[in-house]
């Protein structure tokens, strides 16, 4: 029987371009290889994309997690980067074709006279393991759509939608789900009259978050205490995209919320693990308590009453349905640690995916491995580009 041939896509130009391949190694290190066969592709950070000559290169844990390795311009041909750098640079034609779909080496005036087909890297689903923009977002998903190529994930508009925290935001809204309060403010709109968005701000009580609408991964985040410290909290987040959401922090100064996370898997039917609590090192799970500072504790199951927890897990799979996710989705909570009340905090429609990560440990801890939640993925992909070819697309 013929192996399913699986595209693992990772790297890219966002600030979670670390994260990813992180993400990546765990995926490659885990994924069942009798059953598959792994493609890596690469993307560089000023988004070239790469695959090796040989895949079995690539899948090797130390070359996947020096995050040097996919840095563009890597000089130093001796060190593992190089086994990237020597693969053949590659493009997904926005067209499809039949049975398997190609990876086309990228042809320049220098490439061997051969037709692209004749030298097509088929896959017959990928894997994008890309966090934030251009990954997380909608472009790549549109690109594969474009290109009829299966793959694991939200679509186009889940995938928008729940990277953008504005719109994400008026979705739930929409769908009645609890969210703290908040307003969204542009970046044009800072730099021509500050005052002006800080009266817009004044209906919020202090502390309030700022953030970037469109990252994830605590990219661009920070705690502002008082008046004083939000502009410089703006400027921080305006750095990352001209849209910036600022949230009502929920506990106040003193007592800060708890962080629920729940994990959900599925496509029209979807299903949510048990929820897990964070309780952070710092003021917040921020980027260096997730990634890089020690000390942050990860509690699963989360201390919840069963009432509690069946809460988290309805509203989990509300939220996946409210911005028309599929696949997989973390849904993130903040409970207030005096009145007990949950809010909705965001979802993450590519979470992070390393074996460690709180998405695939929450499956774990509800009897679903890493392996085979991976193996669920891939073939929860395949189902939803099948159930797309009912689609008709002329009269």
């Amino acid at each position: 029987m013929e192996k399913l041939r699986v595209g693992v896509l990772f790297g890219g130009r966002s600030g979670e371009h670390e994260v990813s391949l992180l993400s990546a190694a765990s995926v490659l290190n885990a994924i069942d290889k009798e059953k598959y066969e792994v493609v890596p592709i690469g993307i560089t950070k000023d988004g070239r994309w790469l695959t090796a000559e040989h895949a079995e290169n690539l899948l090797t844990g130390k070359l996947m997690l020096e995050p040097r390795n996919l840095r563009a311009g890597d000089p130093d041909i001796t060190q593992p980067a190089a086994v990237l750098a020597r693969g053949e640079a590659v493009v997904v034609p926005p067209e499809p074709v039949h049975r398997h779909s190609g990876l086309v080496p990228f042809q320049t005036d220098s490439s061997p006279m051969r037709r692209a087909a004749d030298r097509a890297i088929n896959v017959d689903v990928i894997f994008p393991v890309l966090h934030g923009t251009f990954g997380e977002d909608g472009t790549i998903q549109g690109l594969l759509e474009l290109a009829d190529i299966p793959y694991v994930g939200a679509g186009v508009l889940g995938s928008a939608a729940g990277m953008d925290k504005d719109i994400m935001k008026s979705l739930f809204i929409a769908a009645g789900l609890p969210i703290v309060k908040h307003v969204t403010i542009l970046r044009s709109d800072w730099a021509k009259d500050p005052r002006k968005v800080e009266k817009s701000v004044a209906k919020l009580k202090y502390p309030v978050f700022v953030k970037p609408a469109n990252l994830g991964s605590s990219v661009g985040i920070s705690k502002a205490h008082n008046k004083k410290e939000l502009g410089p909290a703006i400027e921080e987040a305006a750095k990352y995209d001209r849209k910036i959401v600022i949230e009502q922090g929920v506990g106040g100064n003193k007592d800060k919320a708890r962080e629920i996370e729940c994990s959900v898997l599925g496509n029209d039917e979807a299903a949510a693990s048990v929820p897990g609590e964070i309780v952070p090192i710092k003021e917040f799970y921020d980027y260096n308590a997730k990634y890089l500072d020690e000390g942050s504790k990860l509690i699963i199951p989360a201390k919840l009453t069963k009432a509690e927890t069946k809460k988290v897990q309805e509203l989990a799979v509300k939220a996946f349905k409210a911005v028309d996710c599929s696949g997989l989705a973390r849904v993130d909570f903040l409970m207030d640690p005096k009145t007990r009340k949950i809010y909705v905090n965001e979802i993450n429609t590519m979470p992070g995916f390393t074996a460690i990560s709180m998405y695939p440990k929450l499956w774990a801890a509800s009897g679903l491995e890493y392996s085979d939640l991976i193996d669920r993925l891939v073939q929860l992909g395949i189902e939803r580009h099948e159930d797309k070819k009912k689609n008709q697309y002329s009269r």
